[in-house]
């Protein structure tokens, strides 16, 4: 049963005119010929080749004069300066200007890529961030990750008046500039000279300034992963993003797994290894996880929440399929949430119903949208796969993902045993995808699908 959390309104802030101020006359002129401010999401501007405005669902060329030097160097001259990452910002707001240089130094391309502070989008996972619980966002580049960071410290440090300190890397949550944009509201921020020392500032920020919330875009490195364990130690609400779509994809990252508690192999004894009817070798949790929630974006309107962390890791550990929160933005502003699956430890058949040629039976399968109710996704006393294998499957399905959001047609995986084509069905249909197995054993393999 879907149950709908308040509406909220959205608006959208862009200062779309002081990025267009960058770029050359001829260039902005065309920009503002086309008219597609709403949806416009960045221009290239590649050196000898012709400008391009990229747009929601399509890409578009400005004019059919080439990029010059002297176009790169007008619009160089005309934004901050450029660090080491080769970023560059614009005075309180957020858009992005990211240069390519040849291998002498100099400038040969820019990504100058449009800002956006959207108020409202935060309603979504609302009462997760009223909560009080430390919460880790996952999804693919440009899928709203650090929109909802910015939300949720503007909301704490406005509404609930908490000491809300953003940790901001590159300058995307809180803007170019040494005053932040207010898309933050009252949160304080703290620039970082240099990526590698993220972690560094994240320490620094509790021990000077005594926050309640600290907001972290991007925990990458496991210097960064410990650093974040250490504030949650001291019951600082910790709200951070991640690279990755699924939970799947760090409990089997070793660099990262600790956030989500870490996986180490325990021996069992013959006893225990018959009662579990498994291994004696398996792989279990190792720690409290640092992260109690969370959150993987599907679509900008489409989140699986995991509200115990510890829960789904110990659940993915032992093959079965975690229990899964579904939310859905509606067109209404309404938020529907709906319980996807929940784990099943009897075994019991495979059902193989097939509409219009798909299977859409709970065993190896995946539509657009999963449904609600229990699936089985591991039938009782099957092995544990390897790690590695299951990794590098793992990884397969993820690009394979990727591909077919971006191109818009099937993509086939390699052949894999039957229980890691079940966790590559999930991976799937979690990411908002189809997809069936085809072939036949030895060869039988996952075919993602678009929806």
């Amino acid at each position: 049963m879907a149950s709908p959390l308040t509406r909220s309104e959205i608006v959208s802030v862009d200062n779309l005119d002081l990025l267009l101020d960058v770029l050359p006359p001829r260039i902005r002129e065309a920009i503002i010929r086309d008219k597609g401010f709403d949806s416009l999401i960045e221009i290239i501007l590649d050196l000898g080749r012709r400008p391009e405005a990229r747009y929601a669902g399509h890409a578009a060329y400005l004019n059919n004069s080439a990029v010059t030097r002297e176009d790169l160097q007008y619009a160089e001259s005309r934004v901050g300066h450029f660090t080491s990452d080769n970023r560059a910002g614009i005075e309180r707001t957020l858009h992005r200007i990211s240069a390519i240089r040849n291998r002498l130094g100099e400038i040969v391309g820019l990504t100058c890529r449009v800002g956006r502070a959207i108020f409202g989008m935060v309603n979504i996972i609302r009462d997760l961030v009223e909560s009080g619980r430390s919460i880790l966002l996952m999804g693919r580049p440009g899928v709203g990750k650090t929109t909802l960071l910015r939300e949720a410290a503007r909301v704490l440090a406005d509404d609930f008046e908490k000491r809300v300190i953003v940790v901001d890397t590159s300058n995307e949550i809180a803007g170019d500039g040494d005053v932040p944009h207010p898309g933050i509201g009252r949160a304080r921020r703290m620039q970082v000279p240099a990526p590698e020392n993220q972690h560094g500032v994240m320490i620094e920020a509790v021990e000077n300034h005594m926050p309640q919330v600290i907001v972290i875009d991007e925990i990458g490195t496991e210097q960064e992963a410990l650093a974040a364990g250490a504030i949650a130690e001291r019951g600082v609400q910790l709200i951070a993003t991640v690279h990755g779509n699924t939970l799947d994809n760090l409990v089997s990252n070793p660099t990262l797994a600790n956030l989500v508690g870490g996986v180490q192999a325990v021996t069992l004894s013959d006893d225990e290894a018959r009662r579990r009817g498994t291994r004696k070798t398996v792989l279990e949790r190792k720690a409290p996880p640092t992260f109690d929630v969370l959150v993987e974006i599907q679509r900008r309107d489409r989140l699986a929440v995991h509200r115990d962390v510890a829960a789904a890791v110990d659940e993915t550990l032992r093959n079965l399929t975690p229990r899964v929160e579904l939310r859905e933005r509606r067109a209404s502003g309404e938020v529907a949430i709906t319980e996807s699956f929940a784990p099943v430890t009897s075994a019991r058949p495979a059902v193989d119903t097939r509409r219009n040629g798909r299977r859409i039976g709970p065993v190896g399968d995946s539509g657009c949208a999963p449904r609600a109710g229990g699936r089985k996704l591991r039938i009782a006393g099957s092995q544990p796969e390897s790690m590695g294998n299951l990794k590098s499957a793992l990884s397969q399905a993820e690009n394979a993902v990727i591909e077919v959001m971006e191109r818009g047609r099937p993509v086939e995986l390699s052949p894999q045993p039957k229980h890691i084509r079940r966790r590559q069905h999930l991976y799937v249909e979690r990411s908002g995808l189809a997809s069936e197995s085809v072939g036949v054993e030895p060869l039988r393999r996952v075919k993602v699908l678009p929806c």
